[in-house]
């Protein structure tokens, strides 16, 4: 093979768009994670529907509100990975993308489905005023449930601002993203503060443990963001780095002579 040749298939091989991950790939990954969470709470709903006082809508919504959860805290983790190009390493920067915005639309079924579920329980009797309108919740801690009610709607802007990217713009579009942390925070409140499961110490793990890689994430990024816009300002200047210190190369140095 000449080198001509193997230098034309190297460019046509990177230039070829690598196939983005399919959305059913994601849809079943969050399925699978449903059902392995549901087989958990199995015994716990079969006692409730055979019990004189069927709660099987309160374990139900508990278990959406997991799922919605783990959903939200992975595409939190994804979009830092795009930000501060941790992607890069795994799983790449197309995947990291859909991850990052199909988990969100997940999560954000998964939070409306917690919410309406609520509405055949008998025992705390919501009415669909009181699930929708944050802080309506009168029935059962109405400071606590209404985080949770902001961190859905908060979400849904999120969410939904995919499809309006173009139409808003990009920097529009990244500042509503910004969101995101207040909906990640307003949640975790919620759960911690309302949810029946919180004082568990598998619950406990799962909120702080988000919680740690979430902050790990965003400092990492601020760290990333900085360093890479002080290596743009360096190389504005026409500087370069030498053994850790900045040098002006000798193309420039008879410009710099008085």
């Amino acid at each position: 093979m000449s080198l001509q040749l193997k230098i034309r298939l190297d460019e046509t091989t990177a230039n070829t768009p690598r196939p983005r991950t399919a959305l059913w790939f994601w849809m079943l990954l969050a399925i699978a994670g449903s059902v392995a969470f549901g087989v958990a709470v199995l015994p716990a709903l079969l006692g409730s529907v055979s019990g004189s006082s069927p709660h099987v809508f309160w374990y139900i919504s508990r278990a959406a509100a997991f799922v919605a959860y783990v959903l939200l805290w992975m595409s939190m983790l994804a979009g830092l990975g795009i930000t501060s190009k941790l992607s890069r390493f795994w799983p790449g920067m197309p995947a990291s993308f859909e991850l990052h915005r199909y988990t969100a639309l997940l999560g954000l079924g998964f939070a409306l489905f917690h919410a309406l579920v609520l509405l055949g329980d008998k025992y705390i009797n919501y009415t669909l005023v009181q699930l929708l309108v944050p802080f309506m919740s009168s029935n059962y801690l109405p400071e606590w449930v209404g985080f949770g009610q902001m961190a859905f709607y908060l979400l849904s802007v999120v969410a939904l601002s995919f499809y309006f990217r173009d139409r808003i713009g990009v920097r529009t579009w990244r500042l509503i993203h910004m969101l995101s942390f207040a909906l990640f925070l307003a949640a975790m409140v919620h759960g911690l503060q309302s949810g029946t499961d919180s004082t568990d110490w598998w619950a406990q793990g799962l909120y702080w443990v988000s919680i740690a890689s979430v902050l790990f994430g965003s400092i990492y990024r601020v760290v990333a963001l900085r360093m890479g816009r002080s290596k743009k300002a360096l190389a504005a200047s026409g500087m370069i780095a030498s053994a850790g210190r900045a040098q002006v190369p000798p193309s420039r140095r008879q410009a710099l002579v008085p």
